[in-house]
């Protein structure tokens, strides 16, 4: 007689690990979190783009230009005194005041060629504070070449 075996079929399961993608995820997550706040960091500046000509401001329109020196004092081209270094509170003041009198009043920024760079993103964001929106920086134009 023949005996019959019932069969036991293995049942296949259909089922995927997710375990993998988790850390991926977590891993992106982690590096969006870290790179996040550094692309939100910096000032920003409306940088006029002009080629190797000079840009000349209107006649009744004098830029108001901001140097800074080699050992970081700061010099701004209105008052009595020009030539002497001003707080970084006074730059404040001065340009806040020239601003409320005339908002398209261009800004230029000038740094001796031996200040840190930190000194001039100090200027910058110093005069975001003041709510400048046309800032440009002043440099000296490159010496002609001779021709052979």
């Amino acid at each position: 007689m023949y005996t019959l075996q019932q069969r036991k079929r293995r049942r296949l399961l259909a089922e995927i690990n997710v375990v993998p993608y988790i850390d991926v995820m977590l891993v992106l997550l982690v590096i969006f979190m870290i790179t996040a706040p550094m692309l939100t960091q910096g000032v920003k500046v409306d940088l006029p783009r002009a080629g190797s000509k000079p840009v000349k401001p209107p006649e009744d329109e004098r830029p108001l230009l901001i140097n800074v020196d080699a050992q970081g004092r700061y010099y701004i081209n209105i008052g009595e005194t020009p030539d002497q270094p001003v707080t970084a509170d006074k730059l404040l003041e001065v340009v806040t005041l020239v601003l409320r009198h005339k908002p398209d009043t261009p800004i230029l920024i000038g740094g001796d060629r031996q200040v840190s760079y930190g000194a001039v993103v100090k200027i910058m964001a110093l005069l975001r504070q003041a709510d400048v929106s046309q800032l440009g920086l002043i440099t000296e134009p490159p010496p002609p070449q001779e021709s052979r």
